[in-house]
């Protein structure tokens, strides 16, 4: 007997507040039942908790003590081949997530990513302290040399490393030459009138903001990043079609800069627009490294909440527009990256393809899952109410008729 369970449509969420109400109904004829994705699966030769580093963090810093360029990386090398780039922060912080397909080239390990619909557990995630024995950490930034520091006499804090600083300085100009443009080029007062333009926006002050923001373009017009924080400062003033036009114009400018892209999804997402939304997180899957065996030249420059959130949202569109499976998909690589986690709600999505597959047991597990990492929403006696009348509906399904559980 199928079950259709009354929950509520998913809305977006800012990432500081409630997780938002759980995911449409599905159609009248729910999908017929099919084998369900292995919930799990047991790795074959698992390390040790203690030995796993699970990120480096550190800073880049200049020997002169002026401002980072907006192009600076950290690259992680190994044996001399570079196997992970992450962008710094404006203010040279970083942090490199071990194991990571998102900003990596080649784990250092080189098993490859767990299979759809495992479900990710901390254990599976980090490098072996021995796979970084020959391993060193450089920045990447144009017209600066970088000071490299070796991994090997660094001392673990629990699963992480603080590496320090990694020091770079300008490089000397060779008469006749001069340096290659990059994507996030742009000259010093235009730089200086963006970071302004960051600073008051972290102040709340976001009519100075903006007048920052738009003096860095008109030096600059080709300031993918200035464009994409002027439309968050737009869309912060609730100015949606000024908000939509900057993020528009910032992928123009660079189609691998990705955080408009995510935006605008943000905003389709709202909407309820999910063929637009599919579009947008389309765009940050297709460079989404997981899906790929081998790219050579560039990397996503999210942060780690950032992949989660493209998967939920063309998970939440595939569910809406019938394609069950895609769903599931994006569901379960969601889940896999959202470290902290950032998403309970996906269990409630997870709960929902479920049930409507008749894999009860597994629905029930995500609803548990839901209830304990968000306690107190305000859906919660809705979602008890509905694991009541699952963990009925699987009792008193004939042993025969449940699917099997890998």
């Amino acid at each position: 007997m199928a079950m259709a369970l009354a929950m509520g449509l998913l809305v977006p969420v800012a990432l500081a507040q409630k997780p938002p109400a759980p995911a449409p109904p599905p159609p009248s004829k729910p999908a017929q039942p099919a084998t369900p994705t292995p919930w799990s699966s047991q790795p074959t030769q698992p390390v040790a908790q203690d030995d796993l580093v699970l990120f480096l963090h550190g800073k880049i810093a200049t020997n002169d003590g002026t401002s980072l360029p907006n192009d600076a990386l950290v690259e992680r090398v190994c044996n001399n081949k570079v196997l992970q780039q992450v962008y710094a922060t404006p203010r040279g912080d970083f942090s490199m997530q071990m194991g990571s397909r998102f900003d990596s080239f080649l784990d250092v390990a080189g098993g490859p990513a767990p299979q759809d619909g495992v479900a990710r557990t901390a254990s599976t995630e980090g490098i072996s302290r021995r796979d970084l024995i020959n391993c060193e950490l450089r920045a990447s930034a144009a017209g600066f040399r970088s000071d490299s520091i070796s991994l090997v006499a660094l001392t673990p804090s629990g699963s992480a490393i603080d590496v320090g600083a990694i020091v770079i300085q300008r490089a000397t100009k060779i008469k006749g030459m001069t340096l290659s443009a990059v994507p996030y080029k742009a000259p010093s007062n235009a730089r200086r009138a963006y970071e302004k333009g960051l600073e008051a926006e972290r102040n709340g002050k976001l009519a100075e903001a903006r007048k920052y923001f738009e003096q860095a373009l008109e030096t600059y017009p080709k300031y993918a990043s200035a464009w994409f924080q002027l439309g968050t400062v737009f869309e912060k003033e609730n100015q949606k079609d000024s908000a939509r036009a900057a993020y528009t114009h910032a992928t123009t400018i660079d189609t691998r800069f990705l955080s408009p892209y995510l935006s605008l999804a943000e905003m389709a997402y709202e909407e309820r627009n999910w063929t637009e939304v599919l579009q947008f997180t389309g765009h940050i899957i297709d460079l989404d490294l997981l899906n790929h065996g081998e790219v050579g030249g560039y990397v996503l420059d999210l942060d780690e909440l950032k992949p989660a959130e493209a998967y939920f949202y063309n998970a939440v569109a595939n569910y809406n527009l019938n394609k069950i499976e895609e769903a599931e998909k994006s569901a379960f690589k969601a889940e896999r990256v959202d470290l902290r986690p950032n998403f309970p709600q996906l269990h409630l999505l997870l709960a929902e393809i479920f049930a409507r597959k008749k894999n009860y047991a597994v629905a029930i597990s995500e609803f548990r899952a839901y209830l304990e990492l968000a306690p107190h929403a305000k859906d919660g006696d809705q979602v008890r109410e509905q694991l009541a009348e699952l963990e009925k509906l699987n009792r008193s399904t004939p042993s025969s008729e449940k699917p099997v559980q890998n």
